[in-house]
C-alpha cells in the first residue's frame, strides 16, 4: 500500500507538471494543486457550488461517476467537456496515481 500518488496537470501540450499527493489526509485534487501554486479561486471551499476549480481529465485511471451536485455545476459552466469535473470533488487516494488533468479556463 502506498501513501502517495502522482498526479499531472498539463499546462501546455507536452509539457506536464508532476504533483505527488499523500493518500492519508483527505485531501481533494483541489486542495493538492492550490497548495502547488496553482490559481484556482474556490470561492465555494470545495462544495460544488461555484465551478472555479473546474479540471479537464486527459488520462488515467477512470474515476467515480460524478454526483448529482457535481453534474448541475458542470452543465452550468459556460464550457465543458466529456472530461469534465470539479478538482474539489476527487479525493486524493491510491486509484488516483497517474491521473493526468488540465485546468480549465475560466471564461465567464
Amino acid at each position: 500500500m502506498t501513501d502517495e500518488v502522482r498526479v499531472y496537470v498539463e499546462e501546455a501540450p507536452g509539457q506536464r507538471t508532476e504533483l505527488v499527493a499523500p493518500t492519508d489526509m483527505g485531501l481533494s485534487l483541489m486542495e493538492v494543486m492550490k497548495a502547488s501554486g496553482y490559481d484556482i479561486q474556490a470561492t465555494c471551499g470545495g462544495m460544488a457550488l461555484c465551478g472555479t476549480c473546474h479540471v479537464e481529465v486527459l488520462a488515467g485511471p477512470e474515476l467515480p461517476e460524478p454526483s448529482d451536485d457535481e453534474m448541475a455545476m458542470l452543465e452550468s459552466l459556460p464550457i465543458m467537456s466529456q472530461g469534465s469535473r470539479l478538482s474539489c470533488q476527487i479525493r486524493i487516494s491510491e486509484r488516483l496515481d497517474g491521473l493526468v488533468v488540465r485546468l480549465m479556463p475560466q471564461n465567464v
